[in-house]
């Protein structure tokens, strides 16, 4: 049951989308009700496809007027989609935003569930696959399953946190979040989501994290692990130096 205090808040769902021709439309189309109905802005950046996203994105919002399409002439990266869809955001007036992966990797009915921690003073919220369960059972690899478990320790004994998931891709941010994070000065890789934390983290935010479920397959990530952790290890360097 959505909370009252959502339907007062502008809420922006924000979708980074590159070559997600394919996918995009069953996502947005199992998107539910008593979410989509405090969703003020249903928010696609195309990263420049080459493959219609941007037509079918035009298309969908025929028949869910709540759709705004943003484009990049080029593809610039996850980051940069996301920085992006956040000057939009700011520059209109949004409240909450939440992203939504264009490709199904996680699922839009957790979007509700996503944004009622803000209705108790959240500012950051992340998607925790390990509070949902064992990774794996979601066809997550077994080296990328250690890898994220011991890098999760790593980030929790470096930031003093105790957050149970670094490397979820579900996130929803409240303006605050977004006015004090240098997120214009973070990478446009898929490390953009670790240097948020960071960034939340820095600002003494209050981050909290809801149980979702993993979703692994082929088609569904283009993310590489190894280069992935080594950028991760990147970001705690810059950390304990200062420079994060």
């Amino acid at each position: 049951m959505k909370g009252a205090d959502l339907d007062h808040r502008k809420v922006v769902c924000y979708m980074p989308a590159y070559n997600a021709g394919a996918l995009m439309e069953p996502v947005i189309r199992d998107i539910p009700d008593d979410a989509m109905s405090v969703i003020d802005t249903l928010l696609v950046v195309d990263d420049g496809s080459t493959d219609g996203t941007a037509e079918l994105a035009s298309s969908l919002s025929n028949e869910f007027p709540c759709i705004r399409l943003l484009r990049h002439s080029e593809n610039r990266g996850y980051g940069a989609a996301q920085k992006t869809a956040f000057d939009w955001i700011l520059e209109n007036g949004g409240e909450i935003a939440v992203m939504l992966h264009s490709d199904g990797q996680y699922p839009p009915e957790f979007l509700l569930p996503m944004l009622e921690p803000f209705e108790a003073g959240a500012e950051v919220v992340g998607g925790s696959r390990i509070l949902f369960g064992d990774m794996r059972d979601g066809g997550m690899s077994r080296t990328r399953y250690y890898g994220t478990i011991w890098l999760n320790a790593l980030e929790n004994l470096v930031f003093r946190q105790r957050l149970t998931s670094y490397h979820s891709g579900y996130k929803a941010y409240g303006r605050r979040a977004l006015e004090e994070i240098p997120y214009r000065d973070y990478s446009d890789t898929f490390n953009f989501d670790s240097e948020m934390l960071v960034g939340a983290i820095r600002a003494g935010l209050s981050v909290r994290e809801v149980p979702v479920p993993t979703i692994h397959g082929q088609g569904f990530s283009s993310l590489k692990p190894v280069p992935y952790g080594l950028s991760v290890l990147r970001t705690i360097l810059r950390y304990m130096l200062g420079r994060i």
